[in-house]
């Protein structure tokens, strides 16, 4: 187990844009990625950024290395139901794990431990292990019971970090707001990064 490996799941709430620039920043530095793609997280990354992954892994982990230019060496792609991947068992799974975007079904999963697919075991796997788990939701306005969720996962360990980009930056592409959200995912995971302009350190000149 590579202390660079990082497990990171897809799910199907908005906010691809975000996971695709985490996964490209992650593979350039160097972290090995065990990712992990539900079947509304492939619907969301074909409506929202035209690729669309096969079923298999096999061939998922081929479409984004040709899609992203991404390292081959340096991700590894699961199906749902593979119980044999590493990141099923606290003997073998990384220490960090991302789920971005978030679904509030998904939120509500792991929040009560559900388990019932490889997302949902890899994040109690965290949470058990005292590792580092993010979730990532993006849903507007939130109810009492995604409010709740929330809590609940933040008194397990987990961290919620909503998709909610500042301005504070003055941003002028979106790319900007992008970077932003993952700069503050690698910095929850105690990655160093410079992805985004920082308060206290920006030029107002």
């Amino acid at each position: 187990m590579s202390k660079n490996a990082i497990t990171l799941a897809i799910t199907g709430a908005s906010g691809s844009p975000y996971v695709l620039r985490l996964i490209e920043w992650l593979n350039q530095n160097d972290y090995l990625i065990h990712l992990l793609v539900s079947d509304a997280g492939r619907v969301v990354l074909a409506t929202e950024d035209g690729i669309e992954l096969p079923k298999s892994p096999r061939k998922q982990k081929a479409r984004l290395v040709d899609s992203l230019g991404l390292d081959p060496e340096l991700i590894e792609c699961w199906s749902q139901n593979d119980w044999s991947s590493p990141v099923a068992s606290g003997s073998s799974a990384p220490k960090q794990m991302v789920i971005c975007p978030c679904s509030t079904g998904t939120l509500s999963a792991v929040a009560t431990g559900a388990s019932n697919n490889l997302i949902e075991r890899a994040a109690d796997v965290m949470l058990k292990e005292r590792g580092t788990l993010i979730v990532v939701p993006r849903e507007a306005p939130y109810s009492s019971i995604h409010l709740t969720n929330m809590l609940a996962l933040t008194q397990a360990g987990g961290i919620v970090l909503p998709a909610s980009p500042g301005f504070y930056h003055q941003p002028e592409e979106i790319d900007e707001l992008i970077d932003f959200i993952v700069s503050r995912i690698l910095d929850q995971l105690d990655i160093s990064n410079n992805l985004a302009k920082r308060w206290g350190y920006l030029d107002n000149s």
